[in-house]
């Protein structure tokens, strides 16, 4: 095999690309765009980062063909993950038509007892979360209920908050159908599966220790009132029929994973069973949304085509759950594959100049310790989150900058992957600029400060990681089948 040349650089010109980005993104979140940054303006900026990273390159003599051939390849890299993506909105469309999502909601309301109410929010949450991918939405749509039940029965908003946020953030890290779920396993090299897999390992000890925590709050506080679910429940019968048998769809896709099926093919065969179970047990939902008296091939076809392409709608009478009640399909992915492509652009260019070579070199020379490794990413996703104000970037710079390191002291990729998730993913929410802290915030009505320190599952997370690695507890090497 060709060995790629490798282009010695500065170190100031090597983290020149990366701070000139990180003031660029400051600028853009904190004084131009805000919440609106993650529309298609970072994008740019990331590209805007990658040229500099060029014209570094270029004066440096690394040839333009030589970058460019490392961006396409670092694109190319990431074309599973994208297809994964556009399958997990296609999911997430015919999931919502088949009454899968509703009936999770439908069932999991029913658990809810004020002397219990806080640890059932987090499971409630969880299983929303897992099932739509989306700690945003599950905030803006059950969280919003949850913050109504609790201060009914009287509970502080605090806890409430921490509650939603916990739940929430462990179902997003866990889900397949999350972005950043996809994101960081695409950035580290591995796949998506043995990263869930690997997770586990972590999260579920963060998650448990969260829950008890709120066990026992939950049964040592004082509430009052009367948790009344029963709107909501109201509104989900009047649109969907509710039956335990559509869970058949989402038992057989985790039959499919526990098998190690192909992740396509098993996101591929959830959007199918979706269209099939809608058509068997949503019947006069379908007739209403298509308008018509009987079920016609051409108008419940479009339908379908644009449940899993585009976007679904099915408005109820309860504000609370129309937001939920509507899906973006395939289309819904695209902001995330848009800035996927153009962080990949961005860490093809700092790959093709030397550039992450010599700060990965910098770095194991600074941290030589295995642990010291971990500490340094966990802190590097911290400080994006905190400089940058988006989630997505704590997990791409740190993802693109470290992977060669592991690497290099023979740890596999899903420990770099796990590490950007334990640190970067969850810790968002916690920075009151962050663009997911001011979201969950403003939907919730619960200022960042005063969910926070109860925000358990977030909090413990990056320490779990940490833990781990400094008693060398399922921190994977790489063997020789890895290469």
């Amino acid at each position: 095999m060709e060995r790629k040349p490798i282009f010695k650089i500065s170190l100031f010109e090597a983290f020149l690309p990366i701070i000139i980005l990180i003031v660029m993104l400051g600028y853009n979140v904190f004084y131009v765009y805000g919440d609106n940054a993650l529309g298609g303006s970072n994008q740019f900026i990331l590209l805007l980062g990658a040229a500099i990273a060029v014209f570094i390159g270029f004066i440096n003599g690394v040839p333009i063909r030589t970058m460019t051939h490392e961006i396409y390849n670092n694109i190319k890299s990431t074309s599973g993950a994208i297809l994964i993506l556009l399958l997990v909105g296609a999911l997430s469309g015919t999931w919502l038509l088949s009454g899968i999502i509703p009936t999770m909601i439908y069932y999991g309301l029913q658990i809810l007892t004020p002397s219990i109410f806080l640890p059932a929010s987090v499971i409630i949450c969880s299983a929303v979360s897992v099932a739509i991918g989306s700690s945003w939405t599950t905030s803006a749509t059950i969280g919003i209920a949850l913050v109504g039940i609790g201060t009914s029965l009287g509970i502080p908003l605090g806890l409430i908050g921490g509650a939603i946020i916990s739940g929430s953030y462990f179902g997003d890290k866990m889900s397949p159908m999350s972005d950043t779920t996809n994101l960081a396993p695409a950035l580290a090299g591995t796949d998506i599966f043995t990263h869930i897999k690997y997770m586990t390992y972590t999260t579920v000890p963060s998650i448990i220790i969260a829950l008890i925590i709120f066990t026992v709050i939950g049964f040592t506080i004082d509430t009052h009132g009367i948790s009344d679910t029963q709107a909501i429940q109201n509104a989900i019968l009047e649109r969907f029929n509710v039956t335990p048998w559509v869970f058949v769809v989402p038992a057989i896709i985790l039959v499919m994973i526990y098998k190690k099926a192909e992740p396509l093919v098993a996101l591929f065969c959830g959007v199918i069973l979706g269209a099939l179970f809608a058509l068997v047990f949503q019947h006069d939902l379908l007739l209403e949304l298509t308008q018509t008296m009987s079920m016609e091939f051409a108008s419940t076809y479009r339908l379908m085509m644009e449940t899993i392409t585009t976007s679904t709608q099915i408005p109820t009478d309860n504000e609370i759950l129309n937001e939920l009640f509507s899906s973006s399909g395939m289309s819904g992915m695209l902001h995330t594959i848009w800035l996927i492509i153009c962080a990949m652009a961005f860490g093809g260019v700092m790959e093709a100049i030397g550039a992450l070579e010599r700060i990965t070199d910098f770095l194991l020379n600074l941290f030589s310790s295995v642990f010291g490794l971990f500490a340094s990413t966990v802190m590097s996703c911290m400080a994006l989150n905190i400089t940058t104000s988006d989630q997505y970037l704590s997990l791409v710079v740190p993802g693109k900058m470290f992977s060669k390191a592991y690497a290099k002291k023979g740890l596999a990729p899903e420990n770099l992957s796990r590490t950007l998730e334990d640190s970067g993913t969850v810790t968002s929410v916690l920075i009151p600029w962050n663009t997911c802290a001011a979201y969950n915030s403003g939907v919730l009505g619960i200022p960042t400060l005063t969910y926070l320190p109860y925000a358990f599952f977030n909090i413990i997370s990056p320490f779990m990681t940490l833990i781990f690695v400094a008693f060398r507890i399922k921190i994977r090497r790489i063997t020789e089948k890895d290469i």
